[in-house]
């Protein structure tokens, strides 16, 4: 039955005849069964012999009583290959299975029906491979691609008729050696974990647990099937945020193909720009206030873990600080450090470090005597500024007073018509007589008469003479 198996996992979705005994070519005095297999409908075989239509709607199995080549056809995969049933004086016979490389198969040169065979040498191609004088099996192990081949065998075959050892030549027979099917292909990363860090190199490969023949590889990466490389390696030297998926690996040795599972490639984004809002606080904070605070950062791959450092020494955990009615020992210098790491171990870790923020706490009476001093203070500002704006403006009133005072006295505006202008005022002495007696002293005005406006008649009140004063 492992034959059987074998022939159907190598004739998949075509119509197969299966020989038992599992030797090719079978031979009639073996009482052969031949067995039709396909996914046709049952019942609606057709067999043909030697080429001829030979037995329509017959069954799925027989015994064959005659030797020549048979074939069976199933509606919906169609005719299988020829299976030559030998009634032959001498026959090399290998076993009816797919022939992989690396097992061990035995081809045996048989005389009709199992008559005495002697002095036998087995042939490939036209290079004979090795003689025996009572041996009639020849062992290939373990098979190699370059076994493939025809082959046949030739020896003395006893005749009971005429007593005697005549010699005879089998008909050749085809040797394929297949490569083992290949199976377990699997995908190993560098780093390990499936994790690489942005901008590092990523290196996959391809190991195939069992399979033989010439292997060769093809890469691709989620459902598009896109080809991102050939060869047993695939090297991502700077990964970048695209470069994140699903990765697999497609392994064929020309007879059979087969793809690794899965794995899932993450490209992790290292934290950077940490912050902590608010950004500043009022200073002083008054006890019993309540403050909350909370970290966050600009790039980094989730998860991302908070760590809360006073004064270096850490506090608290998580995004969010709530410090609840702060009190004076809250005071001191905060810093948020965010963390993200690569694999499950930790084996690499990023940090970025948040700047600096300064927390004040003063008790509520001082902080209304601050704001008493801060008041009294602001006042005294203000008085002190209309002091300086008030002494200023007296400054500057008296010094002008005192320049005007110095300068000089503007000109008499020009008399108007009609005014009288007195111009002179003196005192005068009188003598008399020849001795110039000295006489009291007069006073003398000097006027000038002006005419009236726009030449009116001038009334008497308007004519002034010299006044002297006796």
């Amino acid at each position: 039955m492992a034959g059987k198996v074998a022939l159907l996992l190598w004739g998949a979705q075509t119509t197969q005849l299966l020989v038992e005994p599992p030797w090719t070519p079978p031979v009639l005095w073996d009482r052969v069964t031949l067995t039709c297999q396909g996914s046709g409908t049952a019942g609606a075989i057709t067999w043909y012999k030697d080429g001829q239509r030979w037995w329509e709607e017959g069954p799925d199995q027989f015994r064959v009583t005659e030797s020549g080549t048979y074939q069976c056809d199933r509606p919906g995969t169609g005719r299988s290959p020829p299976v030559n049933v030998s009634n032959d004086r001498l026959v090399l016979q290998v076993p009816a299975r797919a022939l992989l490389e690396g097992d061990t198969v035995t081809l045996r040169c048989r005389g009709w029906q199992d008559k005495p065979v002697t002095w036998v040498s087995f042939y490939r191609e036209e290079k004979q491979l090795q003689r025996f004088r009572d041996g009639t099996e020849l062992s290939l192990s373990p098979l190699r691609l370059h076994h493939s081949g025809r082959y046949r065998c030739r020896g003395g075959v006893h005749s009971e008729v005429s007593g005697r050892w005549k010699e005879s030549e089998s008909a050749p027979v085809s040797v394929t050696v297949r490569g083992v099917p290949l199976s377990g292909v699997s995908v190993s990363v560098q780093p390990p974990g499936a994790q690489v860090a942005l901008g590092d190199r990523l290196v996959l490969s391809c190991a195939v647990a069992t399979g033989t023949g010439p292997l060769s590889f093809s890469w691709h990466r989620g459902d598009s099937w896109a080809l991102l490389g050939t060869g047993p390696h695939l090297e991502l030297r700077h990964v970048g945020d695209n470069d994140s998926g699903h990765y697999q690996c497609r392994a064929s040795n020309g007879d059979s193909v087969a793809e690794s599972v899965p794995l899932n490639v993450t490209v992790l984004v290292p934290v950077a720009n940490a912050t902590i809002s608010p950004g500043a606080l009022a200073q002083p904070v008054r006890a019993g206030d309540p403050v909350t605070l909370r970290c966050s950062v600009q790039v980094g791959s989730a998860p991302v873990t908070f760590t809360w450092l006073r004064n270096g020494s850490e506090v608290a955990r998580g995004p969010l600080l709530e410090l609840g009615d702060v009190h004076v020992g809250h005071s001191g210098t905060y810093q948020c450090m965010a963390t993200n790491q690569l694999g499950q171990d930790g084996h690499r870790m990023f940090r970025a470090l948040s700047p600096e923020l300064a927390l004040m706490v003063t008790l509520r009476a001082h902080w209304d005597t601050a704001v008493a001093a801060g008041v009294a203070g602001s006042l005294l500002f203000l008085l002190l500024l209309v002091g300086v704006i008030v002494g200023w403006y007296w400054w500057h009133h008296l010094a002008s007073r005192k320049h005007q005072e110095r300068a000089p006295p503007e000109p008499p505006a020009p008399p108007e018509e009609g005014e009288v202008l007195y111009t002179h005022v003196t005192r005068t002495k009188r003598t008399q007589g020849p001795t110039r007696t000295a006489l009291p002293q007069d006073t003398q005005v000097t006027y000038a008469e002006l005419p009236g406006p726009h030449g009116r008649l001038r009334a008497p009140s308007d004519i002034y003479g010299n006044v002297l004063g006796h």
